[in-house]
């Protein structure tokens, strides 16, 4: 069952682009990544499925609903973490989650301090006493305190410092064993390869590629550097299936799509000293695709 559909979902800005043909599926109990790069189209995607902004053409639909006609009921059941947090500032922590957990009709006071205590944050405070990370924790406890069926987050680690950020992830693994299907948005690949299941690529509106994270991973792209005997025939060295070139004195790096034999065999010709083969990371096979 998918909890997240978009069909041929297109926001026209009139000269600034929005996205076209955004068409994702997004599996119940799953980590979905949502990449790209800043303006390629992330926050207006999200902000679509929660019906902040209607689409200018397509449809989507989250729990088998429709976003525009049902986004009050939808937003239910749904915690949103949003890329810039802002809060009322002479309200307290406590008071906030008070009143956040008054508008989904229901809350557990021991997760919330179950979720005040992994973030350390002080329920007493002012909320223009907190800095921008703690604020971003605040949101966080929001999105998780009435236990969502589905959690939608725009860059959520943004401001957190590296502890906080493990205990963020763990928090999502948790979910995840229960069940909670999480739609995650980031430019951060690294974070996107540790925690999501599959992941959709976005660029300037519209999806690029939509697989597996292993599955990407395992593309037949390898990363080569390749030692040659002097400069000149370092210099000399081309392929059509190789990207990104670079030449640095005697030596070659190479991102090559294809299979190792046929990659060797090209390789041969240059009659190299020494030739490395590895697995490329997730942000070098994006960055290809860009």
């Amino acid at each position: 069952m998918n909890i997240i559909r978009t069909h041929n979902l297109t926001k026209n800005y009139g000269k600034n682009r929005g996205i076209l043909d955004v068409g994702i599926e997004v599996p119940q109990g799953s980590i979905y990544g949502f990449i790209g790069p800043n303006g390629a189209g992330k926050s207006t995607t999200i902000r679509i499925l929660l019906s902040f902004v209607k689409p200018s053409t397509g449809s989507a639909e989250i729990f088998g609903m429709d976003c525009m006609k049902n986004g009050r009921e939808i937003r239910k059941n749904i915690g949103y973490i949003p890329a810039e947090v802002n809060f009322y500032d002479d309200m307290t922590v406590s008071g906030l989650l008070k009143y956040a957990g008054r508008l989904y009709g229901r809350f557990s006071t021991k997760t919330v301090d179950r979720l005040c205590d992994i973030f350390e944050i002080e329920k007493g405070k002012k909320i223009r006493a907190l800095s921008t990370g703690n604020k971003k924790k605040l949101a966080i406890v929001q999105a998780f305190m009435h236990e969502p069926k589905l959690l939608i987050m725009d860059e959520p680690t943004s401001g957190l410092d590296p502890i906080m950020k493990s205990n963020f992830f763990e928090l999502l693994r948790e979910q995840k064993r229960n069940g909670t299907t999480i739609f995650f948005s980031s430019h951060v690949l690294s974070e996107v390869q540790r925690i999501c299941d599959m992941v959709a690529i976005i660029k300037e509106g519209s999806i690029l590629k939509v697989a597996n994270v292993d599955e990407i991973s395992e593309t037949k792209f390898k990363k080569v550097r390749i030692l040659f005997s002097n400069v000149k025939e370092a210099s000399m060295f081309s392929s059509e299936f190789a990207h990104d070139i670079v030449i640095n004195g005697n030596m070659a790096t190479a991102l090559y799509e294809g299979d190792v034999k046929d990659i060797m065999k090209e390789l041969l010709k240059y009659n190299p000293e020494n030739v490395w083969m590895e697995e490329p990371d997730l942000e070098e096979i994006f960055l290809n695709y860009y």
